[in-house]
């Protein structure tokens, strides 16, 4: 099963992947650095307690690469996770209106 999905960790922040085999055990590969920067100083809370959601917002038995490629970037740029306020997705490249 082919699937978009969309991950938030305690940042608040959203990470828009793809995963072509559906696996449930995959987070994707946001910017390690760019991760690192928001986990710099987290508060007391997110030391202690850390929870990373996982959803799937799309998916498809039967979809082809390229069309699972074109939902990643409908996904990224819906839910604007490709703004550095709001995500980790650092591609496309954000442009506000």
């Amino acid at each position: 099963m082919k699937q978009i999905y969309r991950i938030t960790p305690p940042t608040g922040k959203t990470y828009i992947g793809k995963d072509s085999i559906g696996s449930y055990r995959y987070y994707g590969s946001p910017d390690i650095n760019v991760v690192n920067a928001d986990f710099a100083r987290p508060p007391e809370t997110t030391r202690r307690t850390d929870r990373i959601r996982k959803e799937i917002p799309w998916e498809s038995p039967n979809c082809t690469e390229s069309e699972l490629s074109t939902q990643e970037v409908e996904f990224i740029r819906k839910f604007e996770s490709n703004n550095p306020a709001i995500g980790y997705n650092r591609w496309p490249k954000f442009q506000q209106d």
